[in-house]
């Protein structure tokens, strides 16, 4: 603080020249009636927290694919195993709670992914049959689009309603084939390094992470556009896990570690390594996730297996984090 001049009753404002990505620039403030500084800097994932969230209307659903918002978010079929079986039921969630949307996905499937909104979404994949269906969601009704290339369940997705990259999944084989989505057709482009299925995905189409899987639950690959690549190995491995946010401001949380094994760690990417975070309330895998559709520092998990049953959790990491020091 040398470099300050106290100024009696005048706001002190620093500003540094390489802020954090998210956030804001640091400032600094001197407080004249309390002798205190005020120092404000760009929060990070590693300030993040779990906190409840509404009740989803399903006890126990798993597998199933989401899109959207912490507050803006729609859930997509799955695996009820109360029935047991698939089901096509589709759930919207405000931030506060969740509405069943009247109308069903066009079939009763699980092991699907989703990227998108809530009201551009584009859903993928799936099984019971193995299917390589994408259907596209207007917040109201779904409408069926181009089929991928290689049909699977248990994939993983990144992008938008129209620019999309579909990768891994289970045939009943792992896959490493990748597809591109161009709002209409699916096209064969450059494979994963590792085959794998059960993996979480984030990110867009030009820029993803494919996130752990079977085999190899610790293994993490970067996507360019053209290519995948071999990234830093999580802390924590596992599979079906949930993930959102970008291939530089990343999260991946929940997951199986080895079988009916759930997890509640978090994990934090900044685009070079993984750095363990705030845990999930409930250890659970096979949960809801929005992907890529949601940042890293707004998101939202439900569901899924091991004990979670409709609980619902929302994460937050706060833009700005403000420290106090008092004046000597």
């Amino acid at each position: 603080m040398a470099d300050l001049k106290e100024i009696r009753g005048t706001r002190v404002e620093k500003l540094d020249t390489n802020p954090t990505t998210p956030g804001y620039n640091n400032q600094l403030f001197y407080n004249t009636t309390s002798n205190n500084y005020k120092v404000n800097r760009a929060g990070t994932a590693a300030d993040g927290t779990w906190t409840s969230g509404g009740a989803f209307p399903v006890s126990t659903v798993e597998r199933q694919a989401g899109a959207g918002t912490q507050t803006a978010a729609v859930s997509v079929a799955g695996y009820n195993p109360a029935t047991p079986g698939a089901f096509n039921g589709v759930y919207e969630y405000n931030g506060t709670s969740w509405s069943t949307n009247p109308n069903s996905y066009p079939t009763s499937v699980y092991g699907l992914w989703g990227s998108g909104t809530q009201t551009a979404g584009l859903f993928v994949g799936g099984s019971p049959p193995i299917t390589g269906a994408a259907n596209k969601f207007d917040g109201t009704t779904f409408t069926s689009t181009g089929s991928l290339n290689t049909a699977r369940y248990y994939l993983a997705s990144a992008g938008t309603q129209t620019a999309t990259i579909a990768f891994g999944g289970y045939t009943p084989a792992a896959l490493s084939n990748t597809e591109s989505f161009d709002g209409s057709t699916w096209t064969e482009v450059n494979d994963l390094n590792t085959a794998r299925h059960s993996l979480s995905g984030t990110g867009i189409s030009t820029a993803a992470l494919a996130i752990g899987g079977n085999p190899g639950f610790a293994n993490n690959e970067l996507w360019n556009g053209t290519s995948w690549t071999e990234i830093a190995e999580l802390n924590t491995p596992r599979q079906i896990g949930g993930a959102s946010g970008t291939s530089t401001y990343g999260i991946t949380y929940a997951g199986e570690t080895g079988p009916g094994v759930p997890q509640a760690k978090t994990e934090f990417y900044n685009g070079s390594s993984w750095t363990e975070v705030a845990d999930l309330s409930i250890a659970r895998y096979a949960v809801g996730s929005l992907g890529g559709s949601a940042p890293g520092n707004s998101t939202v998990t439900w569901t899924g297996s091991g004990g979670s049953g409709t609980s619902t959790e929302e994460w937050n990491a706060p833009d700005i984090i403000t420290t106090t020091i008092t004046a000597s």
